[in-house]
């Protein structure tokens, strides 16, 4: 095998050096460019398969509002509390938007737990929307997030959620325990997590107007009531 001499060897290394450098650099700026800037607007947007989504509000309202939830996020209990009471009162009742409820399951498996009760819970949510529509789904909704556990806990296991679930006027129990035990909807979990995934979200809850994420001043999730209240009136003009 032939072997370059030291002179040659070193300024062949440094040249490849360079190289590697360059396309690495190469690589990371279009890794950047592939994701929507903090603070900046993301100008594409998002195609939701909306007829796959709970919401709340009348079917004629012209603004598309989607929230990306997971029920064992304790940012998006709060965000349930506070900021989504706003929205329904200031938009979504007087028929200026309709909000729609994206579950994105994926808390449990970041923080490594034993038993995904991130996605066991947002099966529950689909077997009570199949059953009571919008509005059953909306009310286990609320449940959940008032019975919220430790995120670091396995809490929503399908025996809680079941208990849980008792709570939900005109529900089917047996129907419900059903649909629960033989995982009938993880599928469209699955899909529902799909289009959070392929819609870019990061974290929890990443708020979308007519399909556009709702950022703040320092990226996404950083909003604040404003910036989405913003979003809102802009996309109904």
């Amino acid at each position: 095998m032939t072997r370059l001499s030291g002179n040659n060897q070193n300024r062949s290394v440094l040249l490849i050096g360079t190289v590697i450098a360059v396309v690495l650099i190469a690589l990371a700026l279009f890794a950047v460019r592939g994701r929507p800037a903090g603070g900046a607007a993301n100008t594409n947007a998002v195609n939701f398969n909306y007829a796959s989504l709970p919401f709340a509000g009348q079917e004629s309202a012209p603004v598309n509002v989607v929230v990306v939830e997971d029920f064992k996020c304790p940012v998006c209990k709060q965000f349930e509390e506070t900021v989504a009471p706003e929205l329904r009162t200031k938009y979504v009742d007087s028929g200026q938007a309709k909000m729609y409820a994206l579950v994105w399951p994926f808390l449990a498996q970041v923080v490594g737990l034993p038993t995904d009760d991130s996605k066991l819970a947002a099966q529950a949510g689909k077997c009570v929307y199949d059953q009571r529509g919008n509005d059953g789904f909306g009310a286990y909704k609320s449940i959940l997030f008032r019975a919220q556990g430790d995120e670091r806990t396995v809490w929503a296991t399908k025996d809680r959620l079941k208990e849980l679930a008792q709570n939900v006027e005109g529900l089917d129990q047996t129907a419900f325990a059903t649909c629960l035990d033989t995982d009938a909807t993880a599928a469209r979990v699955d899909a529902d997590e799909k289009q959070a995934t392929d819609a870019n979200v990061t974290g929890t809850p990443t708020v979308f107007v007519n399909g556009k994420v709702v950022t703040g001043s320092n990226g996404q999730g950083s909003w604040q009531l404003a910036d989405i209240t913003a979003a809102i009136d802009a996309a109904k003009q």
